[in-house]
């Protein structure tokens, strides 16, 4: 059963005004358009399953980073989970927790989103 039904319907709820768009539903996947910009795609299998990519700008300006669980840091603080920067390096997830509700993980990465979508004060 997917969560991305549930997700879209709380985000719609959430932040009625901050959506540039209906979130849209795909086959796995969740599309989220904010009204500051930022096209957010939502993998979200289970509460330690997910991966979050965003897209800042446009054209030359911009910027792709992401948070997913994939065991591929285990030195991070956060681990599984990470955040993946614009400029390519990783860091610790500053945002989401592995095995948060989803709707709230998704909440306060829109809420982060809305206020600086690339995470500037947020990371190292």
């Amino acid at each position: 059963m997917s969560l991305h039904p549930e997700l879209a319907e709380h985000i719609e709820q959430a932040f009625p005004d901050r959506l540039a768009a209906p979130p849209q539903l795909a086959q796995d996947a969740l599309t989220l358009i904010l009204d500051n910009g930022v096209m957010l795609t939502v993998h979200y299998a289970a509460d330690d399953a997910y991966s979050l990519r965003w897209r800042t700008g446009l054209g030359a300006d911009a910027v792709e980073m992401g948070i997913d669980t994939a065991p591929t840091h285990p030195e991070l603080a956060t681990a599984p989970n990470h955040l993946h920067l614009g400029d390519g390096r990783t860091v610790p997830d500053p945002v989401t927790r592995v095995g948060a509700n989803p709707a709230a993980n998704l909440t306060a990465l829109v809420e982060a989103l809305l206020q600086d979508p690339q995470l500037q004060g947020k990371t190292p």
